[in-house]
């Protein structure tokens, strides 16, 4: 990894490959940002909005291409490429069309920027995370995707609306599936070191209450306004900055397992510490009984469309 300048590249400009972009740029976080679409017209367009913000940012490079070339050099590679969850679409109805492009795209990337981490986001991400791995042939945790970073702030926040806290402040996740398969992890979670379960307040039935706004999240957003990219793009700046930065975050990412709670040849969303090196260490959520049927349920549901 380089170690004196930054550079990301963005593979497909998308909403959320386009918010990422704007996102990253506001934090000052990188040096050098690709913009890869495959049309160039399209990257130029991106290009050109993104830099009359410059002026009041600090100071970046900007490149637009469709060519794979122009990725030499990156730290990291976004992978946003792919086809949008519709209304009433799940996010597992996108596999074949999105599978197919990451079997294309995936090899010219590693090609072009052997030494990058590459961070999948396209839905559905588990699966596409798990075939990614595979074709790209990296080391262990240099192929990840952002998982159920996404639901488990969600699910932070809606149970800070009702307990009245800091949802940075609640140590709570969503594991398993980044889909319908996902579910809260309530027999470990703690706020200020208590478990959640003795916080004043706290009802079990709040929690689950909690976890089913947070599931349902995207098909409300999708229904309402037809795309959901802000959130995401904060989560891929959480990223970028905790790899760039070599912070050694635990956070709640896809990512191949072995022998986790007796599930392999899956990706699936667990605690892992991430830093320079990408995923650096898998951490072994404390799951109740309940918990790890849910876990087992959640990699069943993605084997069978492997």
């Amino acid at each position: 990894m380089n170690t004196t300048t930054s550079k990301v590249g963005i593979v497909g400009l998308g909403n959320v490959g386009a918010t990422a972009a704007y996102a990253l740029l506001l934090t000052g976080l990188v040096d050098e940002l690709v913009l890869y679409a495959r049309t160039k017209e399209k990257a130029v367009g991106e290009k050109l909005d993104l830099e009359h913000g410059l002026a009041f940012l600090d100071k970046a490079t900007i490149t637009a291409t469709d060519d794979f070339a122009d990725l030499a050099g990156c730290d990291i590679v976004l992978f946003t490429a792919g086809a949008a969850q519709a209304p009433g679409e799940t996010r597992l109805d996108l596999l074949n069309k999105n599978s197919a492009i990451v079997e294309e795209v995936v090899p010219k990337i590693v090609a072009a920027a052997p030494n990058a981490i590459l961070v999948m986001i396209t839905n559905p991400v588990d699966i596409l995370t798990y075939k990614a791995s595979l074709i790209s042939a990296l080391p262990k945790g240099r192929v990840f995707g952002s998982g159920t970073m996404l639901d488990t702030a969600r699910f932070r926040y809606h149970l800070g609306e009702m307990l009245n806290i800091n949802p940075r402040s609640i140590h709570a996740y969503i594991l398993g599936e980044h889909g319908d398969s996902s579910f809260p992890v309530l027999s470990s979670a703690s706020v200020g070191g208590q478990p959640l379960s003795d916080f004043p307040a706290y009802s079990k039935e709040q929690a689950l209450e909690a976890f089913e706004l947070a599931k349902q999240a995207a098909y409300n957003i999708i229904q309402a306004k037809g795309a959901t990219y802000y959130a995401i793009g904060v989560v891929i700046t959480k990223l970028v900055r905790t790899i760039l930065r070599n912070n050694h975050s635990v956070l709640p990412v896809s990512i191949p397992v072995e022998n986790y709670y007796g599930q392999y040849n899956v990706s699936l969303s667990v605690p892992c510490i991430v830093g320079r090196d990408g995923v650096e260490q898998v951490l072994k959520a404390q799951l109740s009984p309940e918990e790890q049927i849910l876990f087992a349920h959640s990699a069943d549901t993605l084997k069978k469309l492997l």
